[in-house]
């Protein structure tokens, strides 16, 4: 959806959840302010059963002059209710009616969405959704001081001070904003009310300890999504706790947040692997978070309670316990340095031709620059030299090799090299800062190596440290490859199954 599309109305009521948090009251006021600069009778709200009083929220809504109202019901039907930050129909959203209604999320889709929506569930707040849609209208110069400040203040409140930020839209609309630092600066400061540091001791008091995987699940109140975090912070300072979860049970679900300290545990991954079908989850490797959804939750576990009730079957404690238990006890960790893997019983595979995409770094980026590489999978930092070459793969991942290897291995193809991701990977001057989207760039090649593989089907999930890289493992789920190059038997890998069956084929 554009959101020029929503000018074709006159009469606008914006409407974020009851008990809005920074992100709904930032995305509200930024589509405000669009829709007043498009000279539309436009206005804000919200509902439910309390005011806005939290200290650094009533601060904001001050400093920045947001003009949001506290309604009960609506005398008239506006052309359009655009929701922010939350979805018609929901738990903790007041219903009014409305000739059109339209939907600006970041949420997990629990039911039906109007024609009108814009859902970008992998993206850390509204306000990365709405600051993209600005974006791709151009309005660049739309973003003053104050719209800048709301943009940021609502990704770093739904990330955790950006510690569960995980989509590269989120770091690109970081890197332009340019926005009010003392402000910021006193609301980081107040985010912490007297009430809230008596939760986070109560929480701390009654902390679940499972020490065989060395991982701790602590239970608090409803608070803001933040204390989740300093909580976790604190706990993984433990010197017998290498991973940490706390959740708070809310009206819609289940926030999470997540700490680890250890390599063989990403709390994205973790984060990820919690809210699999039941919400959505991600962050960095040390720090993630996420929800769950209470519809999506009953989807799954037909027998579930919300209420939080520790002998029934399926209740959110319990299935936070066993998807945690899952997660840690059904899984083989393997280290390519110490591991030779047995390849008599394994299958042989070559790889099938693959049209892929590349990108001569030099002349768009100057030699001896130290670029940054962004993609779906995080930033990469390189040194471009006259013969750097940029492969890009069908996932929309970029290596760089040199040009002799890239005549050695690949051929150009006359064919066209499209994709159809989710973001489109961009090259950044580190001295200018000025970022190149490569697909635009991108010309087609196929690779003329004769690979061979021995690989065979997982049986449960693996976590893979290969044999260059002992921080970071490659996962695999049941179902997916592990995979041994015929020519270096150190040269393990995971691929999931999607991917190998399109790339490789029996010999």
């Amino acid at each position: 959806m554009k959101l020029s599309l929503l000018l074709d109305y006159n009469d606008i009521v914006i409407q974020c959840h009851d008990n809005p948090d920074a992100d709904a009251i930032c995305s509200g006021y930024v589509l405000y302010r669009y829709f007043l600069a498009n000279h539309k009778k436009v206005k804000f709200i919200y509902s439910g059963n309390f005011r806005i009083s939290k200290s650094n929220l009533v601060y904001l809504i001050r400093e920045l002059e947001i003009p949001i109202e506290y309604v009960l019901n609506l005398k008239n039907k506006p052309d359009l209710l655009l929701m922010t930050d939350c979805q018609y129909g929901e738990g903790n959203v007041r219903k009014f009616n409305a000739k059109e209604v339209a939907v600006i999320d970041h949420h997990q889709v629990y039911g039906n969405l109007p024609k009108l929506n814009e859902v970008r569930s992998n993206l850390g707040s509204c306000c990365s959704v709405i600051w993209n849609l600005l974006r791709l209208e151009n309005y660049d110069s739309f973003v003053d001081k104050k719209i800048a400040t709301a943009l940021f203040y609502g990704l770093y409140s739904d990330t955790n001070a950006f510690s569960e930020m995980y989509h590269p839209l989120d770091r690109d609309m970081l890197e332009t904003l340019q926005y009010d630092k003392d402000l910021i600066l006193r609301l980081k400061n107040m985010n912490l009310t007297l009430k809230e540091a008596k939760i986070a001791g109560v929480a701390m008091l009654g902390i679940e300890y499972h020490s065989e995987d060395r991982y701790a699940i602590l239970h608090t109140d409803p608070c803001d999504p933040n204390i989740l975090g300093l909580i976790g912070d604190f706990i993984v300072a433990v010197d017998t706790i290498d991973v940490c979860l706390v959740y708070s049970v809310l009206s819609f679900g289940v926030k999470f947040s997540i700490r680890s300290c250890s390599n063989e545990t990403r709390a994205d991954e973790l984060a990820a692997f919690l809210s699999r079908k039941i919400g959505s989850g991600g962050g960095h490797t040390e720090k993630a978070g996420g929800i769950l959804n209470n519809e999506l939750i009953k989807r799954q576990y037909q027998d579930y309670t919300e209420i939080d009730d520790a002998s029934a079957t399926h209740s959110i404690s319990n299935i936070i316990r066993e998807r945690m238990a899952d997660y840690f006890e059904n899984c083989e960790i393997i280290k390519a340095r110490d591991t030779s893997i047995d390849v008599s019983s394994m299958r042989k595979y070559e790889r099938n031709p693959i049209t892929l995409g590349f990108v001569e770094a030099y002349p768009n980026i100057p030699v001896g620059n130290i670029a940054i590489i962004r993609t779906m999978d995080g930033d990469n930092n390189i040194e471009i030299r006259k013969n750097t070459i940029l492969i890009i793969d069908t996932k929309g991942n970029v290596k760089a090799i040199s040009r002799e290897k890239f005549e050695f291995s690949y051929k150009i193809s006359r064919k066209k090299f499209k994709l159809n991701i989710d973001y489109n990977p961009t090259v950044k001057n580190a001295d200018t800062g000025r970022s190149i989207p490569l697909l635009p760039l991108a010309k087609a090649c196929e690779s003329t190596s004769d690979i061979k593989i021995y690989a065979r089907k997982l049986k449960t999930t693996t976590k893979l440290f290969p044999y260059w890289e002992s921080e970071r493992y490659m996962l695999g789920q049941k179902g997916d490859y592990i995979g041994v190059s015929q020519d270096d038997a150190n040269d393990i890998f995971i691929i999931d199954k999607e991917t190998f069956n399109k790339t490789y084929k029996p010999v």
